[in-house]
């Protein structure tokens, strides 16, 4: 199939507006700007935040597509005004696009969920009206919204916003490539059987960081080899330690303290599990990316954003209840028992990022979204066969692999209550 912006009278173009570059998002604006031939800007509007700067997100040498709206202010206003079309996310200040969506242009927005902490807050009638003048007003014209996250959907649907205009979307850092067989012979699972789990994130309360050390505890309790390593700092670190040294897990469970990114992919790399213990408020979780990539058989909360997007429950992963730590210890200690499964999960998970939630793949069908649904009479490509939009739409259905959808599927608004396979 040929790529319909290739065959364009003019050069397709596109801009990205968001608060800042960052590690998560620079592998999918490479992938972009490669596909555009260097049509693409990434608009920033703020410096990066200092406590992201610490946790070592720093912007080291920017990518050549990136422009601040608070240096050339005038130059990027236009480009927004006028590019063919406009992805927007990771800013509350709609004044950046209000032109543009006032102009009636295509604006592909890209949105976490509206209630992290409840959809209860949707009776906020100042709420209401907020969303209503971001979002509700617009859901006849041309603006989109990729979902960065299952639930994200379900939010939107509540405020009647984007019907039949969603669309599977996530973060995608990163992907590293494998002879996966001889990554996972490198991992734990030593010569007394000895499985290693791995924790990594900030220690704040709703990361559950207690809900790894009870693990700990629960499978000392019954008699497993096992490792834990900690990685990360905050509020609760000596809590955790505390609570660890109470539960005499201190030959078991060790705390790293703060990694810097590509210190905690190494240590992914030798895991053979990888906790994600967030509830509701982690929109997405990049380190699910990441751990998959790495080979790690994940077990997650049903709550994380990016959980039913790339997990098939007992296929690439393992998905507990919400609020259920009775079952995050069941499957954790079948994954400790059983090495040949979480092996298994570990191969699938990979496969999950390798082939499918890439930055290469979501670039690639983004613009065959665009290309079919946002904005197909930019193209001179005709409106059905093999180079037109029906063309496109076969190409957005494709294979899925482990993964229960890929991005740019139509997004289904599900339920936050759990199902075993969502």
């Amino acid at each position: 199939m040929r790529n319909w912006w290739k065959s364009m009278e003019k050069s397709f173009n596109m801009a990205f507006v968001s608060n800042y570059i960052n590690h998560h998002q620079i592998p999918f604006c490479n992938a972009m700007n490669r596909l555009l031939q260097g049509n693409f800007l990434f608009i920033q509007t703020e410096p990066m935040e200092e406590q992201r700067i610490q946790m070592g997100w720093h912007e080291e040498e920017r990518p050549e597509y990136v422009r601040c709206y608070y240096e050339e202010t005038e130059f990027c206003r236009k480009q927004i005004l006028d590019c063919d079309v406009v992805l927007f996310g990771g800013t509350d200040d709609e004044s950046y696009i209000t032109e543009r969506l006032e102009s009636g242009r295509p604006v592909v927005r890209v949105s976490e969920r509206l209630y992290k902490t409840g959809q209860w807050k949707a009776v906020s009638p100042r709420g209401l009206r907020k969303k209503y003048h971001d979002h509700t007003r617009y859901r006849k014209g041309p603006v989109y919204l990729l979902c960065a996250g299952a639930y994200v959907p379900s939010d939107f649907h509540i405020v009647r916003a984007y019907p039949g205009k969603m669309y599977c979307w996530g973060y995608f850092p990163e992907t590293k490539r494998y002879d996966i067989e001889q990554l996972l012979s490198g991992k734990g699972y030593d010569e007394n059987g000895t499985a290693h789990l791995l924790w990594a994130a900030r220690m704040i309360d709703w990361k559950h960081p207690e809900l790894a050390i009870e693990t700990a505890r629960f499978l000392r309790e019954k008699g497993l080899a096992f490792r834990l390593d900690m990685i990360g700092d905050g509020a609760l670190k000596e809590q955790m330690e505390a609570l660890a040294q109470r539960y005499g897990l201190g030959d078991q469970v060790a705390f790293l303290g703060y990694q810097p990114p590509e210190a905690v992919r190494r240590h992914m790399e030798k895991a053979d599990i990888f906790l994600f213990t967030s509830d509701r408020q982690e929109g997405w979780g990049a380190v699910a990316n990441e751990a998959m990539n790495s080979g790690c058989a994940l077990v997650a909360d049903h709550m994380i954003g990016a959980v039913p997007y790339l997990i098939q429950d007992g296929e690439n992963g393992m998905i507990y209840r919400d609020g259920k730590a009775e079952a995050l210890f069941g499957c954790v200690e079948k994954l400790v028992r059983n090495r040949e499964l979480c092996r298994s999960l570990g191969r699938k998970a990979y496969r999950t990022i390798a082939e499918v939630w890439n930055a290469e793949n979501a670039a690639e069908r983004l613009m065959a979204l665009i290309g079919s649904v946002v904005a197909p009479g930019l193209g001179t490509v005709g409106a059905t066969g093999e180079d037109g939009a029906g063309g496109v739409k076969r190409n957005i259905a494709d294979f899925h692999g482990s993964a229960p959808c890929a991005p740019c599927d139509p997004a289904r608004v599900i339920s936050e209550r759990y199902r075993k396979r969502i």
